[in-house]
């Protein structure tokens, strides 16, 4: 998909309506429970924000951005995801949060990214965290500078994401559970529901 064509589409989807929480679903585990606000705010989670960063690459092709995430001892250890994390003080809002974030585990500058829009928010039970999805754009190719919470980047063609041959089921923690199978990597959980909606948004 051409970048240029792509940021004209995506450009004019700053206040469309989508798919939201239903669209997410779609790509949800079958154990995953549908929280209503009231039991989310009941459980205090804490809040986090992720950048759905797009960009092209030296053929012009619009691209995005997911990490690896580096193994640790703690709940999300090795998975794929978008960058990002939780909100700091020093965070005037949670754009700043996404932004911040993805500086430090990628080093891309805030001042470099253009923020198209807010998506629906994810909460993750195992983790307790309540997430902000952020689309954005950078009109360069970028030249990724990863810290240590992070393996490895991984480039990711749009024209993949949109490419319903891409989506699967795999086995994860012994259970089956669907996913987008993006670069050999299997995506699945909080991330593949955010890729659901960003999906069912360009489709619109």
């Amino acid at each position: 998909m051409n970048f240029n064509q792509f940021l004209d589409n995506l450009k004019h989807k700053k206040t469309k309506i989508n798919g939201g929480l239903e669209a997410q679903f779609k790509l949800a585990p079958k154990f995953r429970v549908k929280y209503d606000n009231d039991k989310i705010n009941a459980n205090n989670p804490r809040k986090a924000a992720v950048l759905a960063l797009f960009y092209p690459n030296k053929n012009n092709e619009t691209c995005f951005l997911l990490i690896k995430r580096a193994t640790y001892n703690g709940t999300h250890s090795a998975q794929i995801s978008f960058p990002g994390g939780k909100i700091e003080k020093s965070d005037l809002n949670l754009k700043e949060t996404a932004l911040r974030e993805s500086f430090e585990e990628v080093g891309i500058h805030p001042n470099s990214v253009k923020i198209i829009r807010e998506l629906t928010n994810v909460y993750i039970p195992p983790s307790n965290f309540l997430v902000t999805p952020f689309i954005g754009y950078t009109e360069i190719t970028p030249n990724f500078k990863i810290n240590i919470e992070v393996e490895n980047t991984i480039n990711v063609l749009v024209s993949d994401l949109m490419n319903d041959e891409n989506i699967s089921d795999s086995q994860v923690e012994n259970v089956y559970v669907p996913c987008f199978k993006l670069n050999s990597y299997v995506v699945w959980g909080a991330t593949a529901m955010i890729l659901s909606e960003i999906k069912e948004l360009l489709n619109s």
